[in-house]
């Protein structure tokens, strides 16, 4: 099923709602309910969301490790995603998570990640080459960071998609960090011009707009379904927050993070929002649902029970 036409505010809605799940998310971890490794997504919702909707629910998403929006945007159970956190029997894999929670929803094309940084990429290929393959006319989109984008992984994935014209397009989130390695202290060059070395499409935009994230997601979406091949998009993000949930960030001085702030795509989305005459009102009542439905979320998922340890025996299959 195509998702139906996006409208701003419909990307807003969305970004919102993963915002304010994140936010519960914390609140969680504070009250000791929910162990407190995470990292956030603040600033890289524009992307994540955006790039999201232009994919079909059969369509497989490889998310990375920074923040839920492409998640939520994919539309996995908010409840769910919390009982994956908390480590119950509500979570998507009934409290298997890993230190690096794990999320997955094969029904929507939701794979997971992988266990180190950047090896979701290599998986990316394969699932691109199963639907290949089997001529499924499935999609694949992957995810992943200025600092994952250094990897090996990312040169054998990129390489065999080129060479094989898999359906996979690449979301590089360039938020100019490395955990606190700033980008030009470890990348010659741009991301995007790596593209031509593998003989596919290069496309850079502006991670503070949604909507030409779409725009570009949904021509490299449309091409791969069309047998032409993946293609590389770097968005050009900020990260608003520390590395981590309790990192102090003061590897970033003050003027650094006051600058990340003006490329928060969710103030700027409102802002646009209001400039086209969208009624203040009608935003509020978008954000005032998505609150509730977070809410109503949170309190399912502590309904949840802990696993018992026959569960790891559970779902093996080697």
């Amino acid at each position: 099923m195509t998702h139906a036409p996006r409208t701003l505010l419909e990307i807003y809605r969305v970004m919102f709602l993963a915002q304010a799940w994140e936010r519960a998310l914390l609140r969680l971890m504070d009250e000791n309910l929910a162990p407190a490794l995470y990292h956030p997504g603040r600033g890289s919702e524009g992307t994540e969301v955006a790039a999201t909707m232009a994919l079909e629910d059969s369509d497989y998403l490889l998310y990375d490790h920074r923040g839920v929006a492409h998640i939520v945007a994919k539309g996995v159970d908010l409840a769910a995603m919390f009982g994956d956190f908390i480590g119950n029997d509500l979570g998507t894999t009934r409290g298997m998570g890993a230190g690096i929670v794990h999320i997955v929803d094969p029904s929507l094309g939701v794979i997971g990640q992988s266990g180190t940084l950047g090896g979701n990429q290599v998986i990316a290929a394969g699932a691109a080459l199963s639907s290949k393959l089997r001529k499924s006319g499935q999609v694949t989109m992957c995810f992943f960071g200025d600092g994952a984008a250094n990897r090996g992984t990312f040169h054998e994935a990129a390489n065999v998609a080129g060479a094989w014209k898999l359906p996979l397009v690449f979301v590089i989130q360039n938020n100019g960090w490395a955990v606190s390695v700033p980008v030009e202290h470890s990348t010659g060059g741009r991301f995007v011009d790596r593209a031509i070395g593998y003989g596919m499409p290069g496309v850079q935009v502006d991670g503070a707009d949604p909507m030409a994230v779409y725009e570009a997601a949904t021509t490299a979406v449309n091409r791969a379904r069309n047998g032409e091949g993946a293609t590389i998009i770097e968005a050009k993000t900020v990260r608003l927050q520390g590395h981590y949930f309790g990192d102090p960030d003061g590897y970033r001085d003050k003027a650094l993070r006051a600058e990340a702030a003006h490329g928060d795509p969710i103030v700027l989305t409102r802002a646009q929002l209001l400039s086209q005459g969208t009624p203040e009102a009608e935003i509020d009542d978008v954000e005032r649902a998505a609150l509730a439905e977070v809410d109503a979320a949170r309190a399912k998922a502590l309904t949840g029970k802990a696993p018992g340890p026959e569960r790891i025996f559970e779902d093996i299959y080697a």
